[in-house]
C-alpha cells in the first residue's frame, strides 16, 4: 500500500478503501480476548456471560467475513490470470496471422 498526504492527514490507499493510517481492523482473536471491567458492587453492569457469548458471535462473524474476503481475492486473481493468458494468446494469434501490422 502507498500513503497519500492530503490536508495534513495521512491516508492508506488500498485497492478499494481509504482509511487513516492509525486504523487497524479488528481480528477475530482480538474480539474473543476482549474483556470488560466489572462494575462496583450494588451498581448496574453487564452480565459477563452474555458479553462473552456476544463477543464469540461477533468473532465468528468476523472470521467468516475474512474467509469470504480471502476466497474472493483468490478468485479475482485467478480470473485476472486467465484473462491475461487469453489476451496474450489472442495477441500471439493476431501477430501470426499478420493482423498486428
Amino acid at each position: 500500500m502507498r500513503a497519500l498526504f492530503r490536508r495534513g492527514r495521512r491516508s492508506v490507499v488500498g485497492p478499494t478503501c481509504y482509511r487513516s493510517a492509525a486504523y487497524h481492523p479488528l481480528r477475530p482473536w482480538q474480539v474473543r480476548e476482549r474483556r470488560f471491567g466489572s462494575t462496583p458492587v450494588g451498581r448496574r453492569g453487564l452480565d459477563p456471560q452474555e458479553v462473552g457469548e456476544f463477543l464469540d458471535r461477533v468473532a465468528g462473524d468476523l472470521a467468516a467475513v475474512y474467509d469470504a474476503l480471502a476466497r474472493s481475492r483468490r478468485e479475482t486473481e485467478r480470473v485476472k490470470d486467465a484473462l491475461r493468458r487469453w489476451q496474450s494468446e489472442q495477441a500471439r494469434v493476431r501477430n501470426e496471422r499478420g493482423y498486428g501490422r
